[in-house]
């Protein structure tokens, strides 16, 4: 897994890294924890599921609130992190650490456009206030 500095982010506050793998690793931001407090139940996409990007498919709740996890890029969703789903807590205890499910991109010319689309760290600093 890369480090935050090479993550891109979208204005909803999700993370993508993009892996040596080819997929794209998916998480929130620090910001984005911080905002909802005590992570208490993840409600992931179905695996195989093709998504868009910028489309609502997911669901973090905390103590505090309920907010929709959006796709960073387009693509279909292959691997979903199964400790996430048993123990959601360890989203706030490493934002940047944990990936919440993967995308396989839809293919390598969209993807290269939709990452251009997303922030790099400073960016993302300047315009989440984080």
């Amino acid at each position: 897994m890369n480090t935050q500095d090479t993550f891109k982010f979208a204005e909803t506050h999700e993370w993508a890294d993009l892996e040596t793998d080819d997929l794209v690793w998916v998480g929130i931001s620090n910001h984005a924890q911080e905002a909802l407090g005590d992570v208490m139940f993840f409600q992931a996409p179905k695996l195989g599921q093709q998504v868009k990007q910028g489309e609502a498919i997911a669901v973090i709740e905390s103590v505090k609130a309920a907010s929709d996890i959006h796709a960073p890029v387009s693509g279909e969703i292959i691997a979903l992190n199964e400790e996430v789903d048993a123990s959601p807590e360890i989203v706030n205890e490493n934002p940047y650490g944990v990936w919440l499910f993967k995308i396989k991109p839809t293919s390598q010319s969209d993807l290269a456009s939709e990452l251009d689309q997303l922030m790099d760290l400073d960016k993302y600093s300047t315009t989440a206030g984080a």
